[in-house]
């Protein structure tokens, strides 16, 4: 396990989560005592990360169901309703977000539960079972990558998907992880990954922290790269992936993808089962979250563009699975089509 948790449930009935938009200079924790104020977490980014997210929304719930002032199923379940819908609105492109507060929810209406303290129970069950399942999940996704891996590798990451976006080890970061674990010599190049940096500050943070050899180099230099210095692979997270393959994954991946396309570099995405969106036939149907244009006019709180700049800030953008070598999950490896390979994994 990590020395650090992204997200945790305290004993207190609170939810501790580690503010990763104070890292690398400072560690910091907030304690959480509701669905509204998870929500707003979520929001602002304190934590971030599709499984990670999604473990944050489900303990929200769990938030709403322990602190319940009420003394009647039907009203609990009212506000849990309530709560579910506010935390849908806090960040709309991870599909781990609806699954966890879906799965939750189905538990919630399970008409066996006819007392507010065996709903309280099965709420607060619920979320620690996803949470958990999530670190068992990140594991299996590294050990199933380990045959791409070469025993010397050079490897591009882009983003953050580690510890800090998960509840802990990770996917794409996690399957490094795991290759540095069982003895192979990975050197990671670190897309700095503008504008929020999560490459810069996070990823090369948590390498530190593994000590895993690293360089973080400008989102626009790994084309470079891949040319003159040689590159093995590239791997990634993603936040949706659609039914035939085409991920969503933070701005720039779609780039790194068409650069490693042109350089015969393999582009493998590394995701959970739960954020395979089969509902979603293409990634064309994928909502792309517009975050405050102050994110790319300003690094922290220093101004880098002109006054009265305007600014566009797409959180993520979409990249084709024709680009794709093959998405990694916890279930195997799938490779293309997708439409096939994804459902088999399934179970279809």
């Amino acid at each position: 396990m990590s020395a650090f948790r992204s997200i945790e449930w305290l004993e207190s009935g609170a939810v501790r989560m580690l503010d990763q938009r104070r890292l690398p200079l400072e560690t910091v924790y907030h304690e959480y005592g509701a669905a509204v104020a998870v929500a707003d977490a979520i929001r602002a980014m304190v934590i971030r990360g599709a499984p990670a997210i999604g473990a944050a929304a489900a303990y929200g719930l769990a938030l709403t169901a322990v602190h319940t002032a009420v003394s009647d199923v039907v009203s609990l379940r009212a506000e849990l309703a309530d709560s579910a819908e506010r935390l849908r609105r806090s960040r709309p492109t991870a599909v781990n977000l609806f699954g966890a507060i879906d799965r939750v929810m189905a538990r919630a209406l399970d008409d066996a539960l006819a007392t507010v303290a065996a709903l309280q129970t099965a709420v607060l069950d619920e979320a620690r079972a996803i949470a958990a399942e999530d670190v068992q999940t990140n594991r299996q996704i590294g050990l199933n990558a380990l045959p791409l891996i070469p025993d010397t590798a050079t490897i591009i990451h882009h983003c953050n998907t580690g510890s800090l976006a998960t509840v802990d080890y990770g996917t794409a970061l996690g399957i490094i992880r795991t290759a540095h674990e069982q003895g192979k010599k990975v050197h990671v190049l670190v897309d700095e990954t503008r504008p929020r940096l999560q490459g810069g500050r996070l990823t090369a943070w948590e390498l530190q922290q593994q000590g895993i050899p690293f360089q973080v180099i400008a989102d626009g230099a790994s084309g470079h790269f891949m040319r003159r210095r040689g590159v093995d692979l590239c791997v990634v997270g993603a936040d949706r992936v659609a039914a035939n393959g085409d991920t969503a994954n933070k701005i720039g991946t779609y780039n790194l993808a068409v650069v490693a396309h042109e350089n015969k570099v393999p582009f493998y995405v590394a995701a959970p089962l739960t954020t395979i969106d089969f509902a979603t036939q293409t990634g064309d149907e994928i909502e792309i979250e517009e975050r405050p244009s102050r994110e790319i006019t300003h690094i922290r709180d220093c101004q880098i563009t002109p006054d009265g700049a305007e600014a566009a800030n797409p959180a993520f953008d979409v990249t084709p699975a024709g680009y794709i070598t093959a998405i990694i999950t916890e279930k195997g490896v799938a490779y293309p089509p997708f439409a096939e390979s994804l459902a088999r994994l399934r179970g279809e």
